[in-house]
Parts: structure tokens; sequence; C-alpha cells
């Protein structure tokens, strides 16, 4: 500023100032960017409709709060009629990559208002992207939870884990025989279950009879005819549904991009034997932990080649803990051992069944490519096997695996590799490629059909299959998350978008707000400069030198000049500035000042954070006062000074914490 009645702020060129600003604006831009995708729904704008008045009465309401994002993506859709509504599916997802935050689920601001109406909670499988949201929802929105016996257990000790007392009330679970064909009725609804085969045990497609018409919910499946538990998708009842009439098809669009079939599963026994029984010493197999039928098979291999087992991972223990009790996993006696023991035993009579094939932060294998495991130490030699293919859109995590193992010396097999490994193949999906995709179209013939779970992309192409099924186009319907429909016995039209978005979850089991994770976000990117001044308060001028801090941006020790050019320029600001403007104002214009000439320097512009430390000179604790020989003698200069330097060491000491 030239007005001679107001100071000038600290100096720097224009072409400087405006460079570093923009440069601060694409980082703040960036981390809100990032932010935004999983944003709570306070934060994000709904999408404006005509402001038209729609009749509800006789209609039957879809509402869609998430799975039509990506794959895995926390699938929850609520299908409301009258005074009645109930939740499909509640789940969580793992795909997130922001700093401290270990899952997502949904933002429940619509489901405040429609509280009176819910009445259950219908889940149709136990993988968390379709259940794990539950132990965050249920407590502030209580109904009774439906699914089959394996998937309460596997709900019931996701809630295991929160906090004793924090629970007002205890779920209530209503467990469903899932070949029976035994409706469940729900308010205005019935609900029947219907098994189909997935990657774990007992997953089901729901139909839900409503006043208007039957909608027909796969959940995640895939027609194996032969699966190792033979219980394969009960066909014959979706085919008698679909000659009785289906208004609505929900199915899972996962591989709707994969032409053919997915093999059965069946074929991929023959492969662990060949492994097993062939490999000289330790063998450790990634697989879903979840995978029940895969885990048989790895132990029916195992036991045949006289080695033990050793189960590696919570999610592993826990699945194998409720299908053992359930009947569901064959275990002979003797077989499972701890994990640590498993260094006591010969190499050629381990086998280690671990998590981590899609190479899961945290997960056993990772940790073990890593050298960061607390009982196992790989080594050339072992063998390894990842009965997995990348879920889409992990390929590069499953690579970077892939790529540590090899470099421990052993002998890896993979199945996207398992011909150039020398095996048979060790993977089936659990999710329907094109044909079975197909099928259940021609099956269930529906009036309208909406493609779910698997991102825009793969839901385009579900949606063109559809139509090349005899749906007219017009009833093949493309929603995002938050929209709604308006369904009766013929038509369907368009209701006003809802709130959504995601609640962010750190590792505890906390609530991370997006402010908190933006900040984390831009630090990560750009580092953060800590300047910490003190001050006398009558004189103005500096008591100590100051001290810069930096984090993730520059090591301190290998910028010398820069840091003592920094140094100086503080000195100078509060010669000129301190005593003429507020201490905010001071702040401020130090902040700018600082962020000009870092980026002058650098070319990059970290978060800046002044800390000031106004010292009055005079003033002497009551205790100084009390033992002082001369209460009526100040401390002198070098007294002063050594006390307001000890002060801001302990500052400085909290800071690097």
């Amino acid at each position: 500023m030239n007005n001679t009645n107001k100071p000038e702020r600290l100096g720097g060129s224009a072409k400087n100032r405006g460079a570093a600003q923009r440069a601060q604006r694409r980082n703040i831009d960036d981390a809100q960017r990032i932010v935004n995708q999983h944003a709570h729904a306070a934060d994000r704008p709904v999408a404006k409709r005509a402001n038209k008045v729609v009749d509800t009465n006789n209609k039957l309401k879809v509402t869609f709060l998430g799975g039509l994002q990506n794959v895995g993506e926390k699938n929850m859709a609520v299908i409301e009629y009258g005074q009645d509504a109930i939740i499909l599916d509640c789940g969580n997802n793992l795909s997130i990559d922001l700093p401290g935050v270990n899952y997502e689920v949904n933002d429940t601001a619509y489901l405040a208002t429609i509280k009176h109406k819910i009445k259950a909670y219908v889940i149709t499988h136990g993988h968390l992207d379709h259940m794990g949201g539950l132990k965050h929802t249920v407590p502030d929105y209580p109904a009774p939870i439906f699914g089959s016996a394996f998937t309460l257990d596997v709900i019931r000790k996701s809630f295991d884990d929160l906090p004793t007392g924090s629970l007002a009330v205890a779920p209530q679970f209503v467990s469903v025989d899932i070949d029976s064909h035994k409706p469940e009725t729900i308010g205005a609804f019935s609900v029947e279950y219907i098994r189909v085969t997935h990657s774990l045990p007992d997953a089901a497609a729901v139909c839900i009879t409503t006043p208007v018409g039957r909608i027909v919910a796969t959940g995640d499946f895939r027609l194996d005819p032969e699966p190792l538990d033979r219980k394969p998708t009960d066909t014959q009842r979706l085919r008698e549904l679909g000659e009785q009439g289906v208004l609505l098809l929900l199915s899972e669009s996962s591989y709707a991009d994969a032409e053919g079939r997915v093999p059965t599963e069946s074929t991929l026994q023959q492969s662990f034997y060949d492994i097993i029984d062939e490999a000289p010493g330790r063998i450790f197999v990634a697989a879903f932990s979840s995978n029940m039928n895969r885990a048989q098979m790895i132990i029916n291999a195992a036991v045949a080649s006289g080695r033990n087992v050793a189960l590696d991972g919570r999610g592993m223990l826990s699945y194998a803990e409720i299908a053992v009790r359930q009947g569901l996993l064959k275990v002979p006696k003797g077989t499972i051992i701890p994990i640590n023991q498993a260094g006591s035993l010969p190499a050629n009579q381990l086998l280690v069944m671990c998590t981590g094939g899609q190479g899961e932060p945290n997960a056993a294998l990772q940790r073990m490519s890593e050298g960061q495991h607390r009982n196992v130490n790989l080594e050339a030699g072992d063998t390894i096997v990842v009965s997995s293919s990348p879920i889409p859109g992990n390929e590069v995590r499953y690579d970077a695996l892939s790529n540590r193992l090899i470099q421990k010396g052993v002998r890896l097999f993979r199945h996207p590799t398992h011909q150039l490994d020398g095996c048979g193949p060790l993977h089936v999906s659990g999710h329907a490629k094109r044909d079975e995709l197909r099928e259940m179209l021609q099956m269930i013939k529906p009036k309208f059909f909406i493609p779910v779970h698997g991102g825009a992309l793969r839901r385009n192409y579900h949606a063109e299959l559809g139509i090349q099924e005899g749906v007219p186009r017009q009833n093949v319907l493309l929603p995002v998350n938050g929209d709604s429909y308006f369904f009766t016995t013929t038509a369907v039209e368009s209701a006003p978008a809802v709130p959504y978005g995601s609640t962010l979850i750190d590792q505890n089991g906390n609530t991370v707000p997006g402010v908190v994770v933006k900040d984390r976000v831009m630090l990560s990117q750009t580092g953060i400069v800590t300047v910490v001044l003190s001050i006398d308060k009558k004189s103005g001028q500096l008591v100590s030198s100051p001290d810069i801090l930096s984090r993730g941006f520059i090591a301190m020790r290998d910028n010398n000049e820069m840091v003592n050019m920094l140094r100086d320029e503080l000195r100078r600001a509060v010669q000129q500035r301190f005593r003429r403007i507020d201490l905010d104002r001071f702040k401020n214009e130090l902040r700018d000042h600082l962020a000009q000439i870092i980026y002058a320097e650098t070319g990059s512009s970290p978060v800046i954070i002044p800390v000031i430390n106004v010292v009055d000179g005079k003033q002497q604790s009551s205790r100084q006062r009390a033992i002082s020989t001369k209460p009526t003698v100040a401390l002198t200069k070098e007294a002063k000074a050594q006390a307001d330097q000890q002060r801001f060491q302990d500052m400085r000491k909290k800071l690097l914490k």
C-alpha cells in the first residue's frame, strides 16, 4: 500500500506474490477436490430437479445412497411404500486412500428424514461392502437385521468391535432360511431370500414383494453349476419369479465388461494339490478371507501333503471360526496351529493361509513382503501362492506386492500368470460375467432394469445388455448415488434427489471430519513450515532468534543459507510491522510474505504457520517474587532473555512431538 496514511505491507515483488498465491490456491483446490469425492451430504450440492408436485400415493420409492460409483463401494438402497421403509444392504468402502482414514460409510442424512419409517435392514451377504456400515448406522436408526445364518454371524462379529456400552439397544437379528423360500413380512413388504453362488457362504438374492410389484436384487452372484459346497444358485426359483412377473431387477455389474462365464470353482482343486505336494519348503497361500470354499481346497491339499495349517489375518480367523462352527468348513482335528507356533515346525510341514493377496495395507502377506511381520520372515526357498486376481482398479498395488515378493527370492505362483508360473488356475471370480448376467435377465424378465455395483462404465455395458435382452430402452435406468425413483405398476418417474455422501472412519472407529482430512492432504502434498517468534510486548523487539521448523518440506540442516535468509526476513518483519498493526494482521502478512519468498526460492508452497509468543519483560511469577531477596529489583536483561529462551525451547519441543 502506497498511501502514506497506511503502512506498507511487507516487501516482495507483485509477480512473486501473485505466483505464490496461485500456488497456494492450487494446493487448497487440489486437496478440496480429493476430499469432495468423500464429502458429507451437507457439504455436497444436491442436483436440482424440476420443481413439480409429485403424487406419492400408491407409489413405490427406490433411493440409492451408495453402491453405484465403484466396485466394492458402500452398497445401500432404500425401498419405501407409504409409512414403511427397508434398507437394502449397508456397506462400507475400504478402497480409500486418504491420510488417517481406514474406510468410509454412507452419510445417513436421508435416513434421518425417514427414521420413523425404517422397519428392517435386509442384507444380501457378509462382505464388508454390503454389511460393514451396519455398526455405524444401526445404533442411530435401530431396526431388525435380516440375513442368512452365516451373514448374521459375520455381522455380529463386526458389532463386537464397538466399545463396550456404546450401544444403547442391542441389535436385533432375524435369521432367514435361504433355501425354504418362506417370505418374511416386513410392514408393507414381503421379503424372500434366494440362494446364489458367490465367494463366501450363504450369499443370497432377495425378492421384495411390494404393493406395486416385485423387486429382485441379485446381490453379488455367479451362476456356478458345480461349486465346491454343492450349493449352486437357485435358478429354478429365479425362473419361477420371472414367470410370475418382476417389476424391477437390480443386478450387479462388476464384470459386465468381461465376455463369457466364470469357470466353475471345482477346477481349482487340482492346482492346489499339485503346488502343495511338490513345494519343498514353507508354503504361504493368500486368498480372500471370506472364501471358505477356497479355504477348504487349500486345507484339503495341505492335509494330503502332511502339512499343518496356520491361519494369519484377523478377517481370515473370523470367517473361518464362523464357518467351522456352522459346519461349512471341514478341518481334521489337529490340522490348525496358531501362527506364533509356525516357526517350531519343519519347513516341509507348514502351510500358512493368510490375507493380503491384493496388497491391502497392514494385511498379513503385505507385512511379510515388507519384512514387518511379527512371526514370519520370508526366505529364499519359500513358496507363495496368490489365489486371486486384482480387483478392478487395484492392479498397481497387486503388482507392487508381487515385485516385493519376488525380490525376496521366493517361488511365486499367481492366477493372472499361472501358465507362465507352471501351474493350473488359482482363482475364479465371485462375480458373474456377461453370459451369466444375460442369463439372469432372461430368467427374471423384468419390466424395469437398474444395473448396480460396478461403476459408471460397467453399469453402462450392463444396461446395453439389458436392452439386447428385451428390456425397453426407456425402462433401463442408470441412476447415480442420491437419485430416487417413483414406480407404479406400469411407469417410473424421477423423484427429487436426496442428500447423500460419506462419513470417514479412522483405525479406531472414530469419525474423521472432512476439514481435518483436507488439512492432512495438503500437509502430505506440500509439507509444513512453522515459524516461532518471541517478542517483547513493550519494545516490540525479538527477545531471541526466530525459530523455523520444517516437516515434509525441506531438511533444515541441508538448507542453512535459505533458513538464515528466512530468519533475516523475520527479524526485518518484526522491526518494520509488529508495532504498527494488530497481531492477527501481522500473522497474515507474515504468512503471505514467507510464502512468496519460499515459492521464489523453491517453487513450492508449503503450509505456513506463524506462532507469536508475546512476552512481558517486566512480569515475574509469584513464586519468583516470594523468594526474591530484593523484591523491588527487576530481573536483569540477561535473566529475562534466559527465561524467555527457556519458555521458547519448551514450546519448540511441543511442536516437534
